[in-house]
């Protein structure tokens, strides 16, 4: 007598009928749990209403800069401040912020990035002119004024 027995060739198949229901389930999660908000707002935002509003096409040539009162006014202060790409930054600085963003496009596209300017609708002229003013000097010529379409009654 043989002290281990020899197993027989058993063929045992794993049930794969439920595995087009878990797949499914699984991408129905991460659909539902995936944040796509690339950036979080560190300045106030109400966005004046506009008369007339174009759609963009080509939304991978525009970057934001938003321009507010900071939402913690204990660590920043009331001024207006500018933000980009969930920093706030000085006026001084938005010439390398665009040369970063330029950096980022190829080749072809750097002569074409639109900088859309989302400003609270508090603020007053003179940081946007002092916003306007850098971006001229970092030869970011496109600049869009974001709005809200207007209200019919």
């Amino acid at each position: 007598m043989s002290k281990f027995k020899k197993k027989t060739s058993t063929s045992q198949n794993i049930p794969t009928s439920a595995l087009p229901d878990i797949i499914f389930m699984l991408l129905f999660f991460f659909m539902v749990t995936t944040v796509l908000r690339e950036q979080e707002i560190l300045v106030e935002q109400k966005i004046p209403q506009a008369t007339q509003l174009q759609k963009l096409e080509k939304k991978t040539l525009i970057s934001y800069l938003y321009i507010g009162k900071p939402k913690n006014v204990a660590l920043f202060g009331t001024e207006p401040r500018v933000q980009a790409n969930d920093v706030l930054i000085n006026t001084k600085d938005i010439v390398l912020w665009v040369n970063q963003e330029k950096d980022k496009l190829s080749e072809a596209e750097r002569d074409q990035i639109t900088i859309s300017m989302k400003a609270d609708r508090e603020v007053k002229m003179g940081p946007i002119s002092d916003v306007q003013f850098e971006l001229r000097e970092a030869d970011a010529r496109k600049l869009l004024y974001a709005a809200v379409g207007k209200v019919q009654n």
